[in-house]
């Protein structure tokens, strides 16, 4: 993955926190995630309203973003800047920062695995993620799957892990 101007971290987790921000934004539901030469394509199904799914309102639409690597960057600048904005304090997959929260766990999970490629698609609140990972001595793809339940348990969890890790720079 490349180095994203304005990230404090420059890794996985702010980068698919700011997509999940940006799906949020745009009432995205059944995502799609790849990763691309020069950016990402993010698709997802529009709702009409934010909590307002329904497979029955006929009003769904599919929607696809190219997100180059510069558009990256701005979402993780303005991401950034929305921060301690959203009361809820348990996200869930009915509420408005889902995508924000849950990608940010993923992306989290993700940079301890160094992948060199990512797909994922998530259902219901659901991801699978096909991870391209490369040592001396293999190469090849890994299948991965979170449970929304799982990703609800990461989600209340971060906060302790994040209390736990030390401040870099910081001497133990």
């Amino acid at each position: 993955m490349r180095i994203y101007e304005g990230s404090p971290r420059q890794d996985w987790e702010e980068v698919l926190r700011a997509i999940g921000s940006f799906a949020d934004h745009e009432h995205l539901k059944e995502l799609l995630f790849l990763e691309l030469e020069d950016g990402f394509l993010l698709q997802g199904l529009t709702v009409p309203e934010a909590g307002a799914w329904s497979e029955s309102s006929g009003s769904m639409a599919k929607r696809t973003y190219e997100l180059l690597d510069d558009q990256v960057g701005q979402l993780i600048d303005e991401a950034t800047a929305r921060r301690g904005t959203v009361s809820e304090p348990h996200p869930h997959v009915e509420i408005a920062n889902f995508y924000e929260q849950a990608l940010r766990v993923v992306g989290n999970w993700l940079d301890g695995q160094h992948p060199r490629d990512l797909f994922f698609f998530e259902q219901e609140g659901s991801f699978v993620l096909r991870l391209l990972t490369a040592s001396p001595t293999r190469t090849g793809h890994q299948l991965v799957e979170f449970t929304k339940d799982e990703i609800v348990a990461m989600i209340e969890a971060a906060p302790e892990q994040r209390q736990m890790a030390p401040e870099a720079g910081a001497t133990p």
